[in-house]
């Protein structure tokens, strides 16, 4: 096919370097094309890889032998009720356009365990053994149990698998295995969770009936799947100059449209706002006095401190923070009312001022327990650790609150990664410090391991069941830790060297049903 017969909507292999620096020609689908002085660009989507790879090429890299043509379409003012829609594609499934293009990564760590099965009995021949944890069963429960050919059989709970809800006082003991008895914990689910939090698949954010949700019309950048058009699925800006930090951004934010043609948007760091040129920024800098976001500072330790926000008396460094934020956040879509929100920036602090690092936003009332309705590192400081302490500051709140949360859905790849290891090494922490008293096997339930940690009971749950540590065992639901787990979890800890100090936090909490228009 000659490079004039391609259009928008024809899937093709691309030419592109992958981690290791060598070619590949993945399947791509032209989003846009365009033409500069004779010259055609090609805006592609590489299927099955995350929009942030994304990227305008010529069409050297494009193999011009298979492409695939869309097909025609009856013509309709609107397709699936979605107006602006783009020619279909091919093997495209038309409901997929009702979908919110959720960013995919590759699973990472241990998998969910299947369908309920027997599995090996926790004992094994040689070495030390895995630590056990046994959870009595309610008495209603106990009529029914699975039987098992053997002793040594162990059912492990797949998420598919509702748990009984036992009563407040069931708890877990630990019994001896191979000469050592550790640590013990109950295992007391709730109501029946969803799927959402940590499905199999780490893009699933919807209901366990496999149904999409509808999506929440709050937050400060809310999921909205009929903006998913071919405007919003281009990157619009090329490169953000922050600081002394170029940031190229991943993913469309609706910035004036004027400054969408600019090879670089300047930013000032204090309080985000944009200019057309570094003669701007620089006239700009002369009249900002100010050297840190706007709001309280509620936590300082080191050079990490953290900034209380208020989204009504700050509305132009809020909106300004939500500009910036969309251009790394693919889920979500921007709204202006921020007046419901608190927003809480960390900044790293040096001699000319705070720098902003991250931030989270939370509605200052929810009515579903989130404790997180936005949240972001920026490019710079990702990888060092800066995610979690995020994510501890977060429940750190709720802690002070005496609330239990839970991040609104749905979370981004990379969200859903930082929550699942932060979920993972938090509640590892807690079990493995369990201790024995007066010679007992020591007792926990998960309705204390949510009170300590703040952490909503399903996502305990939720996370219980990621890491494979339910297992079904001689009638009883059990947890099983095994030395791979406590090792992976030692070492996993002695990297982590950010953490919260609570004796830093200075935050009082508001009653903000009480407080009128806020």
């Amino acid at each position: 096919m000659a490079e004039g017969e391609v259009s928008e909507g024809c899937r093709l292999p691309v030419l592109r370097r992958n981690q290791d620096n060598e070619d590949e020609w993945p399947l791509a689908e032209i989003l846009s094309v365009k033409d500069i002085s004779g010259r055609k660009l090609f805006y592609v989507h590489y299927i099955d890889f995350n929009k942030r790879l994304d990227e305008w090429v010529t069409h050297d890299r494009l193999d011009l032998k298979r492409v695939q043509v869309p097909r025609k379409e009856a013509k309709t003012p609107t397709k699936n009720g979605l107006p602006g829609s783009r020619p279909g594609s091919p093997d495209r499934d038309p409901r997929k356009s009702l979908e919110l293009a959720l960013p995919v990564a590759p699973a990472s760590g241990k998998s969910l365990p299947g369908p309920p099965g027997p599995a090996a009995g926790p004992a094994g021949p040689a070495g030390p053994g895995p630590i056990t944890l046994r959870l009595h069963l309610p008495k209603e429960s106990e009529a029914e149990p699975p039987q098992r050919p053997t002793k040594r059989k162990v059912e492990v709970v797949s998420p598919a698998t509702p748990i009984p809800a036992p009563t407040e006082t069931s708890q877990a003991s630990v019994f001896p295995q191979n000469g050592s008895a550790r640590r013990a914990v109950a295992a007391q689910p709730g109501r029946k969770r969803k799927s959402a939090c940590l499905g199999t698949d780490e893009d699933s954010q919807d209901s366990s009936d496999g149904a999409p949700s509808a999506p929440r019309m709050t937050g400060s950048l809310v999921s909205d799947r009929s903006h998913d058009d071919i405007v919003t699925r281009m990157k619009n800006i090329e490169c953000i100059e922050l600081g002394r930090h170029r940031l190229k951004p991943w993913y469309f934010s609706p910035y004036p449209q004027e400054l969408t043609g600019l090879p670089v948007l300047y930013l000032c760091e204090f309080c985000l706002k944009y200019g057309h040129s570094l003669r701007c920024l620089q006239r700009h800098l002369t009249k900002c006095d100010l050297r840190h976001p706007p709001g309280n500072e509620i936590y300082r330790k080191g050079t990490i401190s953290f900034f209380e926000i208020d989204g009504r008396k700050n509305k132009s460094y809020s909106q300004n923070l939500c500009l910036l934020a969309k251009c790394f956040l693919d889920h979500k879509t921007l709204y202006y009312d921020t007046d419901p929100f608190l927003f809480y920036v960390m900044t790293e602090y040096d001699c000319k001022g705070f720098h902003i690092v991250g931030y989270f936003s939370k509605e200052k009332e929810s009515t579903e327990d989130y404790n997180v309705a936005c949240i972001l590192t920026l490019p710079p400081y990702q990888r060092r650790g800066y995610g979690k302490l995020l994510i501890e500051f977060s429940y750190e709140l709720s802690k002070v609150e005496g609330k239990t949360g839970t991040p609104e859905k749905p979370l981004s790849d990379l969200g859903l990664l930082s929550y699942r290891s932060y979920w993972s090494q938090t509640i590892l922490e807690i079990l493995m410090g369990l201790k024995a008293e007066a010679g007992e096997r020591p007792q926990i339930t998960i309705n204390e391991i949510s009170e300590i940690t703040s952490i909503k009971k399903e996502d305990v749950i939720s996370t219980l069941q990621y890491l494979n540590l339910i297992n079904y065992y001689k009638g009883q639901y059990i947890l099983t830790l095994s030395e791979d787990i406590v090792e992976g979890h030692e070492r996993a800890m002695l990297k982590r060297l950010l953490r919260i100090d609570a004796k830093c936090l200075h935050f009082t909490p508001k009653d903000w049903s009480k407080r009128g228009k806020w």
